[in-house]
């Protein structure tokens, strides 16, 4: 659950927190130096830990640490503790598992086959169910990560071949997994049946790269190849590449969200242009709730593209009217409740000069708790704002992510304690719309089938497209049986 810690960038934490990102390759020389930058490229999915796991051909080498990839993996010394022509690496933003140094990805265990290295990007939601059974079953954990589950389903299971322990062990998880694995048998990636979190897979030379993102591969100048598919597992070796379905075959419900608002706009996701997806439900959102008004706004920097789209839509000016500062961090906390709310002014700031006496129209990704939303319009009100009006490029956020997205618990989301209006009055704003769930689809060149569902819509209609075993364990009873098209 989203953390309540106040030790957290200023601003950030009314924000749906990123995943993580994964990268790795085959084939390399200096295999570690490109997942470095590989990382880079995906700091955005998680912020708070990075790790690189590597295999020279006869042993394992890892390097975990708290923090970004910069500062952890650009020193001489530690590249040189990772040698080996194949390497994974993970940045991590905790949706499970507490903040610390056991939990950082790769976790690496030695099992009977050899060494066995993992990065997951995702959320198992019957990771405690099946922590319960392997601890009765003699398993000693080392993390408190659900991936560490995976890894002693691989190690308890009956099947004889390692690629075969692996599937029996995926097959026995919920949720959402977008994993590499870098093992004897060489590097392996795979893509849950559903198909919720991204993966894609590029060529740089005869390297092999997989990756949560496009823009990693962009970075170190690798083609893009294709996505892994929804189920396909991928093993590259020296026999070569190697492509399996052992998952029964289901229909792809890939994570929606991530056009709105995780991966970078400069990615493809799905085969399409996230910028450009952004834009068009910026030009949606303008014919679905016009508004009149002298200046388009947008939040910095997720609401830039969708702002963009708006303004071309309805021809209100785009300006610049709240700037950010990119250099602000954990440093500037105080103990006094008053001089942390000033301390907002440090990361967005009201261009005054161009705001006083406007009719302003804010554009923003999302609104989940709404304290931002609340501080934002009266940022633009103090700036002598006339009139302020907000349109948020997504439908209203009123369910939890069970799938690797760090979000509130159901009861600390604005939109699921309150209608439309009522959230209006709530942050302040003359006026407040949403683009709708259908907007949202025809913005990704879609209709909505509500029959035969096509992707992961869960935090905004509540359908689940998995089982949720822990969290209904949780709650017995509660209402999130809202577990419709399993």
């Amino acid at each position: 659950m989203l953390t309540t810690n106040p030790f957290e960038p200023l601003f950030d934490g009314d924000k749906l927190r990123e995943e993580c990102g994964v990268f790795g390759i085959w084939g390399a020389e200096n295999a570690v130096g490109f997942v470095a930058l590989g990382l880079h490229a995906l700091q955005h999915r998680g912020q708070e830990a990075a790790g690189m796991t590597s295999h020279d051909g006869a042993n394992f080498h890892s390097h975990r640490a708290m923090g970004h990839v910069a500062g952890n993996f650009d020193s001489d010394e530690v590249m040189r503790r990772l040698p080996g022509r194949t390497a994974i690496g993970h940045v991590r933003y905790s949706t499970t598992g507490e903040t610390a140094l056991r939990n950082v990805q790769p976790l690496y265990a030695e099992l009977n086959d050899g060494g066995f290295a993992v990065a997951h990007n995702g959320n198992l939601s019957n990771a405690m169910k099946l922590r319960r059974t392997l601890n009765r079953r003699g398993s000693i954990f080392q993390s408190t990560s659900d991936t560490e589950v995976i890894i002693h389903l691989v190690a308890t299971s009956h099947c004889t071949n390692p690629l075969d322990r692996l599937t029996d062990a995926l097959k026995q998880v919920e949720g959402a997994y977008s994993l590499l694995v870098l093992c004897e048998q060489g590097l392996v990636a795979c893509r849950d049946p559903l198909g919720i979190r991204p993966l894609v897979m590029g060529k740089l030379g005869e390297a092999i790269i997989f990756a949560s993102e496009t823009v990693a591969l962009d970075v170190i100048g690798a083609s893009y190849l294709r996505d892994v598919e929804p189920g396909e597992l991928v093993v590259v070796n020296g026999s070569g590449i190697r492509s399996f379905r052992p998952f029964d075959q289901a229909q792809p419900r890939p994570c929606i969200f991530e056009h709105v608002y995780f991966s970078r706009p400069d990615s493809i996701v799905d085969g399409t242009s996230v910028y450009e997806v952004r834009k068009a439900i910026g030009a949606e959102l303008s014919r679905e709730a016009p508004v009149e008004a002298d200046l388009v706004v947008p939040v910095p920097d997720s609401g830039v593209p969708a702002a963009i789209g708006f303004s071309q839509a309805s021809g209100i000016p785009f300006e610049l009217g709240i700037i950010r500062s990119h250099y602000v961090g954990r440093t500037f906390i105080q103990p006094s409740q008053e001089v942390r709310d000033l301390g907002v002014k440090l990361k967005h700031n009201a261009n005054s000069a161009l705001i006083r006496g406007k009719r302003v129209v804010l554009i923003d990704d999302s609104i989940v708790r709404g304290t931002t939303s609340v501080k934002i319009v009266q940022m633009m009100r103090d700036a002598g704002a006339r009139e302020v009006h907000m349109r948020i490029a997504s439908p209203p956020t009123k369910y939890s992510c069970f799938y690797g997205v760090d979000t509130p618990e159901r009861t600390k989301l604005l939109a699921a304690q309150m209608n439309v209006e009522g959230m209006a009055d709530y942050i302040n704003a003359d006026s407040l719309a949403f683009i709708s769930i259908e907007g949202l689809y025809r913005a990704l060149g879609s209709e909505r089938d509500i029959r035969q569902p096509q992707r992961c819509d869960a935090c905004f209609t509540g359908d689940y497209p998995t089982l949720l075993t822990d969290a209904e364990e949780k709650v017995p009873g509660a209402p999130l049986s809202l577990v419709a098209s399993r």
